[in-house]
């Protein structure tokens, strides 16, 4: 009898012990950089976690250490759920995702990662010389935190970079789902909106910000006041804008080679896309689905966040069956 106590008493502590393993606790130090910034960095790291709250989830932090620098990863959702990988747009930080992440987050572990070039809470300490090291970096951070099998969602730049990743990468992407990717099927059109933009030089940096918003936004007063403030401070920050002219769009027979499923979501006031993507989309890639989120700009996760959402999930969920 005491023989079987045992078995089970050693079961039973396989069993607590393994649950409670922490398997990313090696990223879960604050650098210095976080604890003690400088004067440049600190008031925009207390608005980003003032952001934060709008968060909807929990979330960790996660600080890995690269050959560029430390990535910072906002890490959400259950731990058995199937990865999510999200890729912010230019300018920004994780932090976009505010609208999506509890929705995302309700089946799936969302890894949302920011852009060590950009604003956000990565810390650079090496310069890059071109984009293909920019998704080589992204690799680095995909090995790190061991995910070999996710679903990769980019918006806006994001969108080019998660497209370059797909092409690339030796994973498993499951699924890829680009959001306004700019200049991934087409150049940028000419527009008002694009003139506007231009224009921003005569105005101050404050009616430059507000006036950018109103081009990518249909309704840029649902953009959370703590967000914007956090936006703004990002924009004194160090933004590498160099990798712009890099950003070809993708030759179609390069894009037919990308078997996962792929979904691209544009507004139907989107200032980079028009209902040529969707047709490229849907006629150069083998599993490519293309879809115009009705009353929506540039900022769709967020002019129409409910909407995306599920089409996001919906989307992910039925690249599982198949898969």
């Amino acid at each position: 009898m005491n023989y079987f106590k045992t078995l089970l008493f050693l079961v039973l502590l396989t069993f607590f012990t393994g649950c409670k393993k922490d398997e990313y606790k090696e990223f879960k130090k604050v650098p210095e950089y976080i604890t003690h910034p400088d004067k440049a960095h600190k008031a925009y790291y207390e608005a980003y976690d003032k952001t934060l709250q709008n968060w909807g989830v929990a979330y960790e932090d996660l600080y890995i250490t690269t050959s560029k620098g430390i990535a910072h990863v906002l890490m959400s959702g259950p731990k058995d759920g199937t990865p999510v990988v999200l890729l912010h747009g230019m300018s920004a930080s994780s932090t976009m995702w505010y609208p999506n992440a509890k929705a995302l987050a309700k089946q799936f572990r969302i890894f949302a990662i920011d852009l060590i070039i950009e604003p956000g809470k990565s810390h650079k300490t090496a310069d890059f010389e071109n984009i293909e090291e920019v998704t080589a970096w992204y690799e680095e951070v995909f090995w790190a935190l061991k995910l070999e099998s996710f679903h990769l969602v980019g918006t806006s730049r994001g969108g080019w970079i998660a497209t370059d990743i797909a092409l690339q990468s030796k994973r498993d992407i499951k699924s890829l789902i680009l959001l306004s990717p700019v200049q991934t099927f087409m150049w940028i059109p000419p527009s008002t909106d694009l003139l506007k933009n231009i224009l921003n030089v005569f105005y101050s940096k404050e009616d430059g910000v507000w006036r950018t918003m109103e081009t990518l936004s249909k309704n840029p007063s649902k953009i959370d006041k703590t967000y914007m403030a956090q936006y703004r401070l990002g924009l004194k920050n160090d933004t590498e804008d160099k990798f712009l002219v890099q950003m070809k769009p993708f030759p179609n027979k390069e894009l037919s080679t990308l078997k996962m499923p792929v979904l691209v979501l544009i507004g139907d006031d989107d200032m980079f896309n028009t209902k040529h993507t969707i047709h490229l989309t849907e006629k150069y890639l083998p599993r490519g689905r293309g879809e115009i989120i009705s009353n929506s700009g540039h900022f769709l996760s967020v002019d129409q966040a409910e909407i995306v959402d599920k089409k996001m999930i919906d989307f992910m969920k039925s690249a599982e069956k198949v898969d």
